[in-house]
């Protein structure tokens, strides 16, 4: 069944987990270093989803006659109030603590996106964003409001559970 409840931001969690392989591990270490499950201070994520749709135009036609499918792109971004170098690290792997001499692992992982009606438990809506790499980052020191990090991502696919109470 369908889930049909209503949630607001502040019924969310954002948690991290990692694959077995050497951009995993590169991630892996920045999560157990920053204890970043759940990922906190965060006020904004946003998950993209597009299909390159390709409409085909038949000569005389102005409308076109069938929409074919293409590729698929995932990609997002994240705003954090919490200022400590783990998204960074998430960014650069071990190049965000010194320069590297060559060629190193870019961290990869899987974004969890939990929401949880607290009146309804058990009412609840994942998203889970798979193969996540930062793909940049931001860090703004306004005059006078929060100082905040904005990281946007990429990813492999993503995929969707719904948990009816």
């Amino acid at each position: 069944m369908a889930n049909t409840n209503v949630f607001r931001g502040s019924d969310g969690s954002i948690s991290v987990s990692v694959d077995s392989s050497a951009e995993g591990d590169s991630a892996q270490a920045v999560i157990d270093e920053y204890s970043l499950t759940p990922v906190g201070r965060v006020t904004g994520v946003s998950v993209k989803v597009d299909s390159d749709l390709k409409p085909f135009h038949e000569l005389g036609q102005r409308y076109p006659t069938e929409m074919r499918p293409g590729n698929v792109n995932v990609s997002g971004s994240i705003d954090r109030a919490y200022i400590n170098g783990a998204l960074l690290k998430m960014l650069l792997g071990d190049a965000a603590s010194s320069r590297p001499a060559g060629t190193f692992i870019s961290p990869s992982f899987n974004l969890c996106l939990r929401l949880e009606n607290p009146a309804k438990p058990g009412a609840s809506s994942t998203v889970t964003i798979y193969g996540v790499k930062m793909e940049n980052w931001t860090f703004d020191i306004p005059e006078d409001d929060f100082v905040m990090e904005k990281v946007n991502f990429r990813a492999l696919w993503v995929g969707v559970e719904d948990a009816e109470a």
